[in-house]
């Protein structure tokens, strides 16, 4: 017999709309969560502006790498770094050669990565990590991201070692700590490169990762061979992204080395980090962002540019308790005409833990290495010398401001003698703080002996 009760038809029918509508919501969810095997669309080549090449009738994530035929047998990779619309921007990870209206741009799944291990040690690579050595290809089993994440900065352990780095004027007056990121500001031709060069040799560290970015191709082999050494080199990575290069490898030449650096970190060793330089890293991606279409706020450079230098600088330092390796990272920056508020040489100096200045006027009266005490610093010599370091180090830099304070009296002879006992001793200590300064470039200094150096010259100081 049919039940006849209206009220439990309608609760029997509400029971079920109600059931039907989770077991939809259930479905949607598994639906969701089920990835079909994608098939990625293969798109066109439709116009190519200077470097910047526009594909459409495809989709890729900013940072992955797309294919492009350049003809059956060879294909030219490049990078995502934009789009418009249902349009790709890609730049050319290498040369662009051969290219084509209609090619087709095949987009890759895999990120870009870096290989390394061991193997690396004494090798010269490009960005693309490909040998260039004339020595024979290397076999790589580990991979590291070619854009690592940061450490978290709350786990990154302080700086509190010195690190010797063979300098006497740098390892007395800007004790350089393991794990600091510096900035050396130079000018062009006053010895930038033969200071890095001395410190590769002579710096205390368990690996070396050198990355020649954006600078003359025929200085690769010269800092291989003149600068660097078979001692030094026998320690040392070498990544070269010379000024021919487009600016995408340019870029990745600087984020290669970074990544070469943090794999040895990981693996607890003390590494010393030289990219030369940091304003060609700078300028490559000036070139990229204007390239798509970004404005310039500042001098012509865009504001990714200033986004990119403290990412970059980041990932240098030193690392966590679980490993406890050290990045100590020294950039140079290039002061353009000598000018040191130069947009990218304001804003390292901001995110660096420390610069050197290197002076035009002493490399003119050649003094090598021309490192200006006055306008250098290092940002946690407190943390890792004792007060009476400090001390002579603040006394050093006293007596040397107040000759050049000075200098246009003396120099026409309108100081007497005995008008001031500092200024006195100025002029006294003057020829040798200089010879204190200049150092030979096979000649190494140590901690040490930089250190008693020092106090043996500062030693009848009128206010010790």
């Amino acid at each position: 017999m049919a039940d006849d009760n209206p009220a439990v038809s309608t609760d029997s029918s509400e029971l079920q709309q109600r059931r039907n509508a989770w077991l939809q919501q259930q479905l949607a969810g598994r639906r969701n969560q089920i990835r079909p095997p994608g098939l990625l669309a293969v798109g066109k080549l439709v116009q190519l502006t200077g470097l910047t090449l526009v594909a459409e009738g495809c989709s890729a994530p900013v940072g992955s790498r797309c294919l492009v035929d350049v003809d059956q047998q060879q294909a030219m990779e490049t990078e995502v770094v934009g789009f418009r619309g249902e349009r790709l921007f890609l730049m050319p990870v290498t040369r662009v050669q051969s290219v084509r209206p209609g090619a087709e741009v095949r987009p890759l799944r895999e990120r870009p990565f870096v290989k390394v291990g061991p193997e690396l040690l004494g090798r010269l690579i490009d960005a693309c990590g490909e040998t260039i050595d004339n020595s024979g290809s290397i076999e790589l089993a580990t991979r590291y991201p070619l854009i690592g994440p940061a450490i978290n900065p709350y786990q990154r352990l302080p700086i509190r070692q010195p690190l010797d780095v063979g300098i006497r004027v740098i390892n007395s007056m800007f004790t350089i700590g393991r794990g600091q990121r510096v900035g050396l500001f130079a000018g062009s031709g006053v010895g930038k490169s033969v200071l890095l060069g001395q410190m590769t040799r002579f710096t205390d560290a368990d690996v070396v990762v050198v990355g020649l970015i954006g600078e003359r191709g025929r200085e690769v082999r010269e800092f291989i061979e003149d600068i660097l050494g078979p001692e030094g080199r026998r320690k040392a990575v070498i990544v070269a992204s010379p000024a021919d290069d487009p600016p995408l490898m340019r870029i990745h030449g600087a984020w290669r080395a970074t990544a070469i650096a943090e794999y040895f970190r990981d693996q607890g060793q003390n590494v010393l980090l030289l990219m030369d330089s940091l304003t060609r890293f700078a300028q490559a991606q000036r070139e990229l962002a204007l390239a798509i279409g970004e404005p310039p706020v500042s001098k012509g450079y865009p504001p990714s540019v200033f986004a990119l230098l403290p990412q970059l600088v980041e990932r240098a330092g030193n690392g966590t308790e679980r490993n406890g390796g050290s990045i100590t990272a020294f950039y140079t920056v290039l002061a353009e005409g000598d000018d040191q508020q130069d947009p990218i040489a304001d804003a390292s100096r901001a995110i660096l833990d420390g610069h050197i200045v290197l002076s035009r006027s002493m490399a003119q009266s050649g003094i090598f290495p021309a490192v200006s005490v006055e306008e250098s610093i290092s940002r946690v010599m407190n943390n890792i010398v004792d007060p009476a370091h400090m001390k002579l180090s603040s006394q050093f830099k006293n007596v040397l401001s107040t000759y050049e304070k000075n200098r246009d009296l003396i120099t026409v002879g309108a100081y007497r003698k005995g008008g001031d006992p500092l200024v006195d001793y100025a002029i006294d200590k003057r020829a040798q703080m200089v010879k204190f300064i200049q150092q030979g470039m096979n000649e190494a200094v140590g901690l040490d002996a930089s250190h008693r150096l020092l106090a043996d010259l500062l030693k009848d100081h009128p206010r010790t």
